[in-house]
């Protein structure tokens, strides 16, 4: 998963482990996939024969889109085979660049695209998708996964929780305030960028039809899991009051109904902006790492595969909840032993565990 994110302090693991760690986030885009080539398809020759523009938000190190990215490219030179093809990497300014122009250009684990194709242009921006990344009119194409779930901002601590899947009352209601706002900052600022009939293929972790979200499919719940080690921190003195209050991540996943709401109201700035919903459904991609478990039945294995692509989006977030009152080691042994104690649980009970990704797709399209 990508932070892709944008709050303050927020990181993925840099050095390029983000994608070695996340196998499950690639597979959430190559199932997205087809319907970005399927977005392709429908344009008219005329708009890319000029020019073809992808933009890919929340890219993180660029490592799980780079498949996506290049069959892209071969449906643009399928129909416009000299056309300059620009690829716009955009994610916040933390984010680990020097990972992401390795992996593009093939000096990480990844087999890049750059070496079949001519006339490509990729391009890294440090923007987040909560400014305008592009100049008006010139995208073609944007897409993001696993990224929009991260607010612009963190409204409040969640007092019982860490995540507002387990809010309440008005904790929650300024979550969902505060997403409702953010939802609609990202679509205007892409509907500027798009061009006339251009599209966005959106992937966003959501809150599905059956009230499943990511690591809450039926079994062992990850968030609720990650709040009951905090709060045993809490209860052994590890940790300060304020300090568990400060592990709320700045998440909130959206509805079916919450995304597509301004995108459907005719009185929404963002319809009014020409935007339009051409398709959204929920689907669930099973964690990879219970899979393979679920095959080799090595549950020391698991957990030690499992931990790893929980810490690659949520480490930095706990770490800086640690009061800097505390020494440095002091606070890299209380995270050590977090993940520790997650991942002897994992070991040592494994039924149920996993982080299933659940995710709307969504396919949005700009009036001409």
């Amino acid at each position: 998963m990508t932070n892709r994110g944008h709050s303050e302090g927020i990181t993925m693991s840099g050095g390029g482990l983000y994608s070695l760690a996340t196998l499950g986030a690639k597979h959430v885009i190559d199932a997205a996939t087809p319907m970005v080539l399927d977005a392709i398809a429908s344009m008219p020759q005329e708009s890319i024969a000029n020019g073809f523009t992808l933009s890919d938000m929340g890219t993180a190190d660029a490592g799980t889109s780079l498949t996506m990215v290049g069959s892209v490219i071969d449906a643009i030179r399928q129909r416009a085979p000299q056309a300059p093809i620009s690829i716009v990497y955009s994610d916040q300014p933390r984010n680990d660049f020097n990972a992401l122009i390795a992996n593009v250009y093939g000096l990480g684990p990844f087999e890049t695209y750059l070496d079949k194709h001519e006339n490509l242009f990729p391009l890294v921006s440090g923007t987040t998708f909560y400014k305008q990344i592009l100049p008006a009119g010139t995208l073609d194409v944007g897409f993001s996964a696993t990224a929009m779930h991260w607010m612009s901002r963190k409204v409040c601590n969640i007092s019982n929780h860490v995540q507002a899947v387990g809010a309440e009352g008005e904790e929650l209601d300024r979550f969902r305030a505060q997403a409702r706002q953010d939802w609609r900052q990202i679509l205007l600022h892409r509907a500027v960028e798009l061009k006339p009939g251009g599209k966005l293929v959106l992937i966003n972790f959501g809150c599905d039809e059956q009230g499943r979200y990511l690591g809450n499919t039926g079994g062992v719940n990850m968030f609720d899991t990650f709040n009951r080690i905090w709060q045993s921190f809490l209860e052994q003195g590890r940790i300060e009051r304020h300090e568990y209050e400060n592990m709320t991540l700045p998440q909130y996943y959206n509805t079916v109904e919450e995304f597509s709401a301004p995108l459907t109201d005719t009185s929404d700035a963002v319809y009014q902006a020409g935007l339009r919903l051409e398709h959204i459904d929920t689907r669930i991609v099973k964690c990879p790492f219970a899979e393979s478990f679920a095959e080799h039945g090595d549950a020391e294995k698991f957990a030690e595969e499992y931990i790893p692509t929980i810490r690659t989006w949520n480490e930095s977030i706990y770490f800086n909840g640690l009061s800097e009152q505390r020494p440095l080691e002091e606070r890299r042994e209380i995270i050590e032993d977090y993940y520790g104690t997650y991942r002897d649980l994992v070991r040592d009970n494994p039924e149920g565990h996993g982080m299933d990704y659940v995710h709307a797709y969504m396919v949005i399209s700009k009036q001409a």
